[in-house]
């Protein structure tokens, strides 16, 4: 870029001097618009769990629920994604849980359509919310086995399009399970439900408090590398991008957030299509927990937000969503 001027005729800091010059000016911004709230679930009845490694992120037993939404409804967030924490009683090494119709996710999904209309309901579509193993597919002869998983994801995301699900979110990273599940829905009268994949998932160390949270952590015994993305690698995420579009995806995630600006912003400025990032447990703790102790100011949080926004994601997932969008109503942000 060629620079045309020079100092002193040319002083920058004349459009920083003031405040209203400095919001004209302004590049980017954020608002209600841009957030999406994961919320977790769990069992039984006038249940709230608190997450330790998640400060101030809870487990909602369903009768619960309302306890949250109806914030979520009063500051007008446009969408949730719901995850699972799945008793070890009803794990096992395919995964069964994840197709049973009374489940905590399609039992969830019937109870926010029916009281929650205009919000948007992300259900996430791998299994080791329900795997006796805490991987995303089935292990067959000692590996994760790439086909036979397909078969139960296509099942699993039909049978949550049919409970009242909008956006199904496959995040198993299984090769070819976009364009499955694109093709059961459509034969399904569901081709209306969005596909948001997480086309660039990668096998960060930033998930733990997220195990944590849907019980998976203590089953898991090895990593997930031979299936989520190498975190040294961009070339490869346009390939995963590329074919999920094509199989008929309608957005994409990329996952972590933080630690992947570089990929957002390369995603969006080549493929064109709704980017969303997701802010992990990880990256949440870290921040909360830096706050907590003073180590940092709390416009941390807006700050790595707003660094979202400039990198071109169309909206964040992100377990501030709530605290953030109260802030937003009372234009506390900056």
């Amino acid at each position: 870029m060629r620079i045309l001027g020079k100092f002193p005729n040319i002083r920058l800091r004349r459009v920083r001097n003031s405040s209203w010059i400095r919001r004209l000016v302004s590049e980017n911004d954020l608002s209600v618009n841009d957030l999406i709230l994961p919320i977790f679930i769990r069992e039984g009845n006038n249940k709230i769990d608190s997450i330790k490694s998640m400060p101030g992120v809870n487990r909602y037993s369903i009768d619960k629920l309302y306890l949250i939404m109806d914030k979520v409804k009063k500051l007008h967030i446009p969408m949730v994604a719901l995850f699972p924490y799945t008793p070890n009683r009803k794990k096992d090494k395919f995964g069964s849980e994840s197709l049973n119709e009374n489940n905590l996710i399609c039992k969830a999904l019937k109870y926010l359509k029916k009281k929650y209309p205009d919000i948007g309901l992300m259900c996430d579509v791998a299994l080791d919310p329900y795997t006796s193993h805490g991987h995303d597919g089935i292990i067959i002869n000692d590996k994760i086995d790439n086909d036979e998983t397909n078969k139960i994801l296509i099942k699993q995301s039909l049978l949550q399009a049919e409970m009242g699900c909008d956006i199904i979110s496959p995040s198993d990273m299984m090769d070819g399970r976009v364009g499955l599940i694109r093709k059961s829905l459509d034969k399904n009268k569901f081709q209306n439900v969005c596909i948001l994949s997480y086309a660039v998932k990668f096998a960060s160390n930033f998930y733990g408090p997220f195990r944590n949270a849907i019980g998976s952590k203590s089953k898991l015994k090895k990593d997930k590398k031979t299936y989520q993305m190498d975190f040294k690698n961009l070339n490869e995420s346009y390939r995963e991008v590329a074919l999920d579009i094509k199989e008929g995806a309608d957005l994409i995630m990329i996952k972590p957030g933080l630690p992947y600006l570089d990929i957002i912003k390369s995603i969006k400025d080549n493929f064109k299509i709704p980017v969303f990032a997701y802010q992990v447990s990880g990256e949440y703790s870290l921040l909360k927990i830096g706050v907590k102790k003073k180590l940092v100011n709390e416009n941390v949080i807006y700050e790595s937000l707003i660094s979202f926004k400039r990198a071109g994601a169309s909206a964040i997932v992100t377990y501030f969503a709530i605290e953030v969008a109260e802030k937003l109503k009372k234009n506390q942000l900056k």
